[in-house]
């Protein structure tokens, strides 16, 4: 039963991270609902290194279908889906944070962060 209530609740987590372009929320890039989206260290340039049980703790952050990307943002391939990218950078959520404007994963494992300073130049505080 455990196991089925976590299932669902990965795939809730899974469906509603289908979103627009990141916004500035309080400081730092979070999708339009305000859930805070993290960069990993470990991956390249237009290229995610996050898979298996990363993928199940860091969920893409999948772009609408039709989505264009505006100024530092860019649209990465990420097993079939289009991910959104800050500067070439995949993004993510952490199932840790449980509400808008949670940071919970900043600095997880010395390698997860929170996106600022540059980056949100390229966003507006409104939803696109």
């Amino acid at each position: 039963m455990t196991k089925h209530i976590i299932s669902l609740a990965l795939l809730t987590l899974l469906t509603a991270a289908v979103q627009a372009q990141p916004v500035v929320r309080d400081g730092v890039l979070a999708d339009a609902a305000g859930r805070t989206v993290y960069i990993f260290d470990k991956d390249t340039p237009g290229k995610s290194n996050c898979s298996g049980g990363c993928l199940t703790a860091w969920p893409a952050f999948v772009a609408k279908d039709g989505a264009t990307p505006v100024g530092d943002f860019t649209l990465i391939d990420a097993n079939g889906a289009k991910q959104w990218a800050v500067k070439g950078k995949p993004l993510y959520y952490f199932v840790g944070d449980t509400k808008p404007g949670d940071r919970n994963g900043e600095g997880s494992g010395g390698v997860w962060h929170t996106v600022g300073g540059a980056a949100k130049a390229s966003a507006t505080s409104g939803t696109y």
